[in-house]
C-alpha cells in the first residue's frame, strides 16, 4: 500500500491580536483629528479651505486602514519572495528623486517624487522595503547572520539606502533606517565581535556627517543654545519649547493652540506633537505614548510568539522602524537632539508616511493572524 506524500493544509485564520488592531486604528484616527487641529488656520490662509490637510489625512487613513486589513488576509511567508524586488523597487524610487522633473524639492531638500498634484516620499517606503529584504536574508539561512561575512549583503543594501537618503539629505531616516539595519542584525543572533566592528563605524560617522554640512553644524548650534538665533535657526525649537511649556499638566484644550497659528513651522507635520502637548498637556502626551507604547509592545509580543524566524525578524524590523521614529520625533520636539524633518508616525500628516505604516502594521497583525496556521498532516 502506498503511502500519499505529505499536504500542506491550510487552516483558517485566527482572529490575531485585536488589542494591537484596535491600537493602531485607534492611534491614526487620533492622528486625523490632530491634523486638523493642527493645520486648520494655515490651511486656510494658504489654500482657503480649512480642511485641505484634514482632508488628505482622511484619504491616506482610509487607503492605509484598506491596506491593513487586506494585507491580513495575505499568509506572510508569501512575502519572503518580495524582498529584493521590494530592495530594488526602493532604490529605484530614491534614485528618481535626483530626476529632473520628477524630483521635488522644498526647504533646500529634494525628498519626494511628484506626478502632478500627487507626491510620495521614497525614504518612508525605503525603510519597510530594507526589512523585508533583511528579513528573508536572514530566514534563507538564520546561521549566515552569525559571522560578519553573512551580515554583508544586508550592510550593503543598508548602505546603499542610507547613501541616497542622506544626498536628498534626509538624515534623520538615514539614521532611523541605520537603526532598523542594526536592530535586525542583533535581534538576529549576530555575534558581539561582528556587531562592533559595525557599531564602531557607525557611530564615527555620525560627526563626520554633521561636520560636513553648514546647515547640519548651524542645527547642531541652535540645538546648545536656539536663543542665540532665535529669529534663525534657534526659532522653531523655541517656538516648539513654547507650545510645550504651555500646555502645562491638563493642556488649553483641543483646538485651541495658539503656537499653530503660524508661529511654529510644520505644525502639522513635523512638530505636530508640540501642538498636542500644548492642547492635551503633559498627561495628554502621557496618554499618547503609553498607547504608541503599548503598539510597540504588542508588536514585539507578536515577534516573540512567531514559530519561524522569518514572521520574528519581519516584525521585528517594522516594529523597530515605528518604535525608533516615534522616539527620535519626540526627542526632536523636546530638544533632547538637534533638529530634524521626521514624522511622528501615525500622527503626522503626510500620505506616504501614513499609508505605508499602516501597511507595515497591516503585516504586524496579519503574522499574529496567521501564526502557526499553516500545518502539515500525514495522510
Amino acid at each position: 500500500m502506498k503511502t500519499a506524500k505529505p499536504n500542506k493544509i491550510k487552516d483558517k485564520a485566527g482572529k490575531g491580536d485585536l488589542l494591537f488592531l484596535a491600537a493602531v486604528i485607534a492611534l491614526a484616527a487620533y492622528g486625523v483629528l490632530c491634523v486638523y487641529s493642527a493645520s486648520c488656520y494655515n490651511a486656510e490662509v494658504q489654500y482657503g479651505d480649512r480642511f485641505y490637510f484634514f482632508k488628505k489625512q482622511i484619504i491616506g487613513f482610509i487607503i492605509g486602514l484598506a491596506s491593513m486589513i487586506g494585507l491580513s488576509f495575505l499568509p506572510y511567508g508569501k512575502l519572503k519572495k518580495t524582498g529584493i524586488p521590494a530592495l530594488i523597487v526602493s532604490l529605484i524610487l530614491l534614485a528618481l528623486v535626483f530626476v529632473p522633473g520628477l524630483g521635488k524639492s522644498n526647504y533646500g531638500a529634494t525628498r519626494w517624487i511628484g506626478f502632478g498634484s500627487f507626491t510620495i516620499q521614497p525614504s518612508e517606503i525605503a525603510k519597510y522595503g530594507f526589512v523585508l529584504f533583511t528579513a528573508g536574508y536572514f530566514a534563507k539561512d538564520p546561521a549566515r547572520m552569525r559571522t560578519l561575512k553573512g551580515v554583508l549583503p544586508v550592510l550593503g543594501a543598508g548602505l546603499c539606502i542610507c547613501v541616497l537618503i542622506m544626498l536628498e539629505p534626509n538624515m534623520s531616516v538615514t539614521m532611523c533606517v541605520g537603526a532598523i539595519m542594526i536592530g535586525m542584525i542583533f535581534l538576529g543572533g549576530v555575534s558581539k565581535k561582528a556587531l562592533a566592528v559595525i557599531c564602531i563605524p557607525v557611530l564615527f560617522a555620525v560627526p563626520v556627517l554633521i561636520l560636513a554640512e553648514p546647515y547640519r553644524l548651524q542645527r547642531l548650534s541652535a540645538f546648545v543654545n536656539p536663543w542665540a538665533s532665535p529669529k534663525e535657526e534657534g526659532y522653531q525649537l523655541i517656538q516648539s519649547l513654547y507650545a510645550l511649556g504651555n500646555g502645562n499638566l491638563f493642556g488649553v484644550g483641543l483646538f485651541h493652540s495658539r503656537q499653530k497659528f503660524r508661529f511654529l513651522p510644520f505644525a502639522e507635520s513635523d512638530f505636530i506633537l508640540s501642538v498636542i502637548a500644548e492642547e492635551t498637556g503633559f498627561f495628554g502626551v502621557l496618554a499618547l505614548f503609553t498607547l504608541i507604547g503599548f503598539i510597540v509592545w504588542r508588536g514585539f509580543r507578536i515577534a516573540r510568539r512567531c514559530d519561524n524566524f522569518y514572521g520574528y525578524m519581519l516584525v521585528s524590523g517594522i516594529m523597530i522602524a515605528f518604535a525608533v521614529q516615534s522616539a527620535l520625533n519626540a526627542l526632536v520636539v523636546s530638544g533632547c537632539i538637534p533638529p530634524t524633518g521626521l514624522p511622528l508616525p501615525l500622527i503626522s500628516a503626510g500620505n506616504t508616511s501614513l499609508v505605508v505604516t499602516m501597511t507595515g502594521m497591516g503585516i504586524v497583525y496579519g503574522v499574529s493572524r496567521h501564526n502557526g496556521k499553516e500545518v502539515k498532516h500525514k495522510i
